[in-house]
């Protein structure tokens, strides 16, 4: 059985891999809560990058709406638009996201 109405919003994993000591790269992973959106607007999103036009950090602030397991020095990070734009200055982060978008909406497994 398929439901036609589903909720606004779904959550997705999300691994960026970040640069360690030595030459290493170590795991860092977060759940990020995504908007869903249109099969007409996941049209319009292909083609934009496709054309090149569309940075994807823009792309994370359209769709990217809440995270759990964010955290700093001082314990969770709640979402915020301010708080987003500090992690989207983070290097990888935004290309990580978006890789985990296009996962979420081609079917793609999580690896355990």
């Amino acid at each position: 059985m398929f439901k036609l109405s589903q909720s606004d919003t779904y959550t997705w994993p999300v691994t960026v891999e970040v640069p360690a000591d030595g030459g290493r790269t170590e795991k860092a992973t977060f759940d990020a809560e995504f908007k869903r959106l249109t099969q007409s607007r996941i049209e319009e999103i292909r083609k934009l990058i496709e054309r090149e036009e569309i940075r994807d950090v823009d792309l994370v602030r359209e769709v990217m709406v809440g995270w759990s397991s964010v955290v700093d020095q001082d314990g969770a990070v709640p979402f915020s638009a301010q708080a987003l734009d500090q992690l989207l200055e983070v290097p990888m982060v935004a290309g990580s996201i978006v890789l985990a978008l296009f996962a979420s909406l081609s079917g793609a497994k999580r690896k355990n």
